[in-house]
């Protein structure tokens, strides 16, 4: 039946409706202004979020067993990894968030993985469990604000029957935590847990590789928008924001550094304010994550025409990034790609040593853009004194030869090492004024 409620209502709810209606028309508009209003390199980015695969549960509990392997290869009966540590994320999906209160995800060798959290924290941490590896029934111990999360640890290493042994410290555990768990379990002894999570980490499977993989072109596609977006007069803060809108159009979190001429010959720049002129040498670098996994590129280039001399080191450096990847294969020592690259800049006539080239030739990557192993002389893993390649190990290859007071060339892509030699991840750069031609 139709009354004066009906009518009420049926007129407030078209009224409603019409003002929705005329909200997201208007939410439309703005979003379309918004986009015509983006320089067109950027505007027609693809999104690319929806490609890369989440990492399962089943995945991540077979790298707790390829932990424990390792454990007992290296005699550790536990590790504990605490707070922020990227490792806890690696195994279980959990981030526990950095704090001065202690919390830690301890893995035994033969028995099942426990929590150590605050107990105010306690339904949080079931949360956080839930959606990892270990679901709802895992072991949970609480501390109170007046008691010690140290001597709680110890208890639980103790009633799982491990009141003596070896236990693997996280290496990014604050030295507090790792100084307080000495003084309550005295009869363990602590040792770093590298040789486990790194030598867990430092190998990446077909999932983890596609993930570094798909962040390289997304980075590179966001560089290539953001060099075509480019005006002689912008300033870095100019260009950092078309960077974040270029990785919003793509889908995933990342950043990117600008360095401009003589700023350039700082290998991490300056955070001195800095405007684009015709004809000087710019360096971007950073990268992206695609689920939990990073790219980290740098790209160098010139607004304009270079100088020959610009052009000769760019080419030096492009041999030395090359060098590097000809010497990258299995059982190589690492030492070995960092010197073969460094050869090639030396005999150029930028030497001797770290002279010119200043830093490693690379770094390991995965979760953390910088992480093990290292491609350098006297790379000590810890545990191992002459490390040297795997499959499946990823690398940053990144020569660079800087001129102090003019300029600086760094090229650097992402090394995967394959069962027989090596492959960049991205395509090198060809030349500084026309660095993403070869970008498909």
């Amino acid at each position: 039946m139709f009354s004066r409620r009906n009518f009420l209502w049926t007129s407030s709810a078209a009224a409603m409706f019409a003002f929705q209606a005329s909200g997201k028309a208007q939410q439309s508009a703005e979003t379309a202004s918004a986009e015509n209003s983006l320089p067109a390199a950027i505007a027609a980015l693809p999104n690319l979020s929806s490609q890369p695969k989440p990492f399962t549960n089943e995945e991540r509990l077979a790298r707790i067993e390829r932990a424990r392997e390792l454990m007992s290869a290296n005699k550790i009966d536990a590790i504990i990894l605490s707070n922020n540590a990227t490792s806890s994320v690696y195994f279980a999906n959990i981030r526990f968030g950095s704090s001065e209160r202690f919390w830690a995800l301890i893995i035994p060798a033969k028995v099942k993985p426990f929590v150590v959290c605050p107990a105010f924290e306690e339904d949080r941490a079931r949360e956080l469990l839930s959606a990892g590896s270990f679901s709802n029934d895992s072991d949970i111990l609480t501390w109170q604000e007046d008691e010690s999360p140290f001597e709680l640890v110890v208890k639980g290493l103790k009633d799982r029957g491990l009141s003596s042994g070896t236990v693997g410290l996280d290496e990014n555990m604050k030295f507090i935590f790792a100084d307080s768990i000495a003084k309550a379990g005295p009869q363990l002894h602590l040792v770093s847990a590298v040789p486990v999570t790194a030598g867990c980490r430092m190998i990446k499977d077909a999932h983890e590789i596609d993930c570094i993989r798909l962040a390289g072109r997304a980075t590179l596609l966001v560089y290539r928008a953001v060099y075509q977006s480019l005006q002689e007069g912008m300033t870095t803060k100019d260009v950092r924001k078309l960077i974040q809108t270029a990785y919003q159009k793509v889908g995933f979190e990342g950043e990117a550094s600008l360095n401009i001429g003589e700023f350039t010959a700082s290998p991490h720049g300056s955070t001195q304010p800095q405007t684009i002129r015709e004809g000087t040498i710019l360096m971007l670098d950073d990268g992206c994550v695609v689920e939990g996994y990073t790219s980290d590129i740098t790209r160098t280039f010139v607004l304009g025409k270079a100088t020959d001399k610009m052009k000769a080191v760019f080419n030096i450096v492009h041999k030395a990034q090359s060098a590097a990847v000809s010497a990258t294969k299995p059982g190589a020592p690492l030492a070995n790609v960092d010197a073969a690259a460094r050869k090639v800049v030396i005999d150029a006539g930028y030497g001797p040593g770290f002279k010119y080239f200043t830093h490693r030739v690379g770094h390991g990557m995965g979760m953390d853009m910088h992480e093990w192993p290292y491609f350098v002389r006297n790379n000590m893993f810890g545990w191992e004194l002459h490390p040297v390649l795997k499959p499946n190990m990823v690398l940053s290859d990144e020569p660079g030869i800087y001129i102090r007071g003019e300029f600086g060339v760094r090229l650097e892509d992402d090394l995967h090492t394959t069962e027989n030699g090596a492959e960049l991840l991205t395509p090198q750069s060809p030349s500084l004024e026309d660095p993403f031609a070869n970008l498909s």
